[in-house]
């Protein structure tokens, strides 16, 4: 019984009283249908006495009003008699119906009308002689001897026997029938009283037993139950409820064991939410910081890129440059060949020198002309080779000895002019000077051919200069377009940090309702202090998230603008780079290096990140 749940105790309880209680209701009612149908019987008994008396009440009426005429002869006194004589017939009727399941009581009914109508014959006999003796055919005399005989009154004492019997017999089943119901009664009494009392002891033991399990179950009054529920309602988990010794498994026992529990999770979340509540902020501060960075970053990144931009396009144009000097360099090797055969005409037709003078002016003139565009040459690879840098300074050599030699030749020219003005008796010196001349002519093809070469190599150097500087620039666009993914993931950590600790003070304000043992307005005291220092952190963060924030030192106008550079302009420009003697491009690197202290500050910054 002690595994049966509240419900079936109790149904189990009532159903068991309900069955006594019925059980003794049955038996009530049985023994009250007896009682009722004993009394009935009774009734019917009283109500065939009673009719009994009256058929003899009848009798003597008939025998009174018989005797009053017999005496008198007055027919007034016949009234009785006429009287009796119908009420014995309806009485009789009466008896003989209540009395039909009673086969004896009908046999003596049966002799009780054979006596009245024996009593009645000698009614009418002696009431015939006293109408005779009133008309006076008889004597009076002989009346009152007749009467004498007592014929009436053996008749009469015959029908009182007769009754006294159906009445005793009747009487005998009274008593029977009233002893009946009197053991009837005392048998409901008895049994009233004892099943009264069984129902009481057995209401009494059962609900013991109830009470004794409820309270075991319940471990208390239902009140204190519930007012620990209505303390732990609200909040005020301070307070331990009291037990009995050794409950451990009543509803206050478990009401005891969850505050407990529930104090130990209250401080836990309440711990634990202060602790979130903290981290949070420091997590929100440290996200706002290395989205300051990352922001540094990106437009450090921006700044580069658009330096690889100006920096491509500039090597672009030393490419194109070097290729038009390459060029030019075979153009004139080709020009040095030519001159290099004209000087092998020249010293095979030298006999002719004078009728060719003319011709060989053309010819001077023509040299002169190359040795000017020598001029222009060496003067266009010096520059070249001053904006190549340290890998130009062997072509500056070279391109100032072409250019010394072109020089040279044009002096060599001019000579020549000089000595064809001379005549001709200068043939041998001048045959001389134009053997000279050949050779002056194959060291200058030789040099352009060499000027040739450095030129190639310059142009393919730069090629692969420019293709490395257009790696260079799409890895920095794609660092730029990563930092830039960077930092927007930064800002939404940063807002869920801030959501998280939002809803970490949420989740302090929402436990600070209950109080602990030794606690109170301690706990409020905390939370107020947390969510104080967790607000200073988030403003401290912001504003110096503010402060750090960079500037951009270059705009997209000037980006487009640098990307835009014509090649005119940068040949245009080469003179004055040829004469300050400076690198062509390191007017770019200033933006590139501008950026360095934010990254340095955000270098120096990782290690609060990773120490957080």
């Amino acid at each position: 019984m002690n595994t049966w749940t509240l419900k079936k105790k109790l149904v189990a309880t009532f159903a068991t009283v309900l069955a006594l209680a019925g059980l003794l209701i049955a038996i009530a009612l049985t023994n009250t249908n007896r009682l009722l149908e004993t009394v009935r019987w009774n009734t019917h008994t009283y109500e065939v006495l009673s009719e009994a008396d009256k058929l003899l009440l009848s009798m003597v009426n008939i025998e009174t009003g018989l005797r009053g005429f017999v005496a008198s002869g007055n027919d007034r006194f016949l009234e009785p008699f006429n009287k009796g004589k119908q009420d014995f017939s309806e009485h009789f009727e009466k008896v003989k119906s209540l009395t039909a399941d009673n086969a004896a009581q009908q046999k003596r009914l049966d002799l009780l009308m054979s006596h009245h109508k024996a009593f009645l014959e000698v009614a009418q006999g002696l009431a015939g002689k006293r109408r005779d003796t009133n008309a006076g055919r008889m004597t009076a005399e002989a009346l009152l001897k007749e009467f004498e005989q007592g014929k009436d009154k053996a008749a009469m004492d015959a029908f009182r026997a007769g009754i006294a019997e159906f009445s005793q017999a009747e009487s005998a089943l009274l008593g029977e029938r009233s002893q009946a119901l009197e053991d009837t009664g005392a048998s409901t009494t008895r049994t009233l009283i004892l099943g009264g009392l069984a129902l009481c002891a057995v209401s009494a033991v059962l609900g013991t037993l109830l009470t004794r399990s409820l309270f075991k179950q319940l471990g208390a009054e239902p009140s204190l139950a519930v007012a620990v529920a209505e303390r732990v309602a609200r909040g005020d988990l301070s307070e331990a409820p009291t037990l009995a010794a050794g409950d451990t498994t009543s509803l206050m026992a478990n009401l005891a064991r969850m505050q407990t529990s529930l104090a130990q999770v209250v401080s836990n979340v309440r711990s634990n939410s202060e602790s979130v509540a903290t981290a949070s902020a420091q997590i929100a501060q440290g996200n706002q910081d290395l989205s300051a960075r990352t922001e540094q970053q990106a437009s450090a990144l921006q700044q580069t890129a658009a330096t690889m931009e100006q920096l491509g396009t500039t090597v672009r144009h030393n490419a194109d440059s070097a290729q038009q000097a390459n060029q030019l360099a075979l153009g004139a090797s080709s020009v040095a060949k030519q001159g290099g055969q004209v000087v092998g005409e020249v010293v095979s037709t030298m006999q002719g020198i004078s009728e060719s003078s003319r011709k060989i002016g053309d010819i001077i003139g023509v040299i002169d002309g190359i040795a000017f565009q020598t001029n222009i040459l060496a003067l266009n690879a010096a520059v070249e080779a001053a904006r190549a840098g340290e890998q130009g300074r062997g072509f500056a050599v070279v391109a100032s000895e072409v250019r010394s030699l072109a020089q040279r030749s044009a002096q060599a020219a001019k000579e020549i002019k000089t000595l064809i003005g001379s005549s001709v008796e200068q043939v041998e010196k001048g045959t001389q000077l134009v053997d000279q001349a050949g050779k002056t002519m194959d060291d200058i093809v030789s040099s352009i051919q060499r000027v040739s070469d450095i030129v190639a190599e310059i142009t393919a150097a730069s090629a692969e200069q420019s293709s490395g500087v257009q790696q260079v620039g799409e890895a920095v666009t794609s660092m730029d377009q990563a930092t830039q993914q960077n930092a927007a993931l930064v800002e939404e950590s940063a807002a869920a940090a801030e959501s998280l600790r939002s809803q970490a003070r949420q989740l302090v304000e929402a436990v600070a309702v209950f109080t602990l043992s030794r606690e109170g307005h301690a706990a409020k005291q905390a939370l107020a202090t947390s969510a104080s220092a967790a607000a200073d952190a988030s403003m401290l963060a912001a504003r110096k998230s503010s402060s750090t924030r960079p500037v951009p030192t270059r705009s997209s106008s000037s980006v487009s603008a640098s990307r835009t550079t014509s090649p005119s302009s940068v040949q245009s420009a080469k003179p004055s780079a040829a004469g300050s003697k400076q690198p062509a491009n390191k007017p770019v690197a200033g933006p590139v290096t501008a950026p360095k202290p934010a990254l340095a500050m955000a270098e120096s910054g990782d290690g609060d990140w990773a120490s957080f």
